[in-house]
């Protein structure tokens, strides 16, 4: 037998018994019950699965599928809307959309851009106490569309989207309150657009509320409402 078949051998020999080995530890480590378990992953908060459809409109035929379904503002107290009579009388806005508030989009229409004889302004109208008001989603410059309605408006019913919380939440919500315990998006939904003190990075984090006049200050402890003082 020659020295490089030895060799061999014993390369292979060696192997074997090394997988023996650990073919026997690991039988014993199962019996006597020393297998390290696996370690429970971290549960995600549920509102990480929230993934609104959106419409994605490319130009005014795409943004006349808003009429097809109510629609629900995002952000509330952020976009101004003005009477609508054939064309938005910019010079007098009407007020601000409330915070979740449920809209009935009875047309998305052209209209003119103050300031500008070339872009125009694509407007949503809807009805509110018998009277037509109209809020921009979007421009046209000259045939190039950019329109952002998927950023202003939910086409599904939020209580729908985050059924898993509480009735408590959505009472206040719908009370446009804000109680401690809720969160940024709870509060959100509660008393319109906020924000962020600093770099907004911090925790606890520290956000102001205009609310519709009525401002607010919040500290945010991991995520959670737990201060809550009137604003300057």
């Amino acid at each position: 037998m020659s020295k490089t078949t030895r060799i061999v051998q014993i390369v292979v020999l060696v192997a074997i018994v090394a997988a023996g080995i650990n073919l026997y530890l690991t039988f014993r480590e199962r019996r006597s019950g020393l297998a390290v378990a696996k370690q429970p992953e971290a549960a995600l908060d549920p509102d990480y699965y929230v993934t609104p459809k959106k419409l994605h409109p490319q130009d005014l035929k795409d943004a006349k599928e808003l009429t097809r379904q109510p629609v629900w503002v995002r952000d509330g107290y952020r976009y101004a809307y003005y009477p609508y009579a054939g064309h938005s009388d910019f010079d007098h806005p009407a007020g601000t959309l409330g915070p979740i508030e449920k809209l009935s989009i009875k047309d998305v229409v052209l209209d003119r851009t103050p300031g500008s004889p070339r872009q125009k302004q694509v407007m949503a109208v809807f009805e509110q106490d018998g009277k037509r008001y109209a809020f921009p989603i979007g421009v046209d410059d000259n045939g190039d569309y950019k329109i952002y309605s998927d950023e202003i408006l939910f086409i599904q019913d939020p209580h729908e989207l985050y059924k898993h919380w509480p009735a408590y939440v959505w009472k206040a919500i719908d009370n446009h309150e804000v109680k401690p315990g809720m969160n940024e998006i709870q509060a959100f939904f509660a008393i319109g657009a906020g924000s962020p003190e600093g770099t907004g990075m911090s925790n606890p984090r520290i956000v102001d509320f205009p609310d519709n006049g009525h401002p607010l200050r919040i500290t945010f402890t991991n995520g959670k409402a737990t201060d809550i003082q009137p604003g300057g």
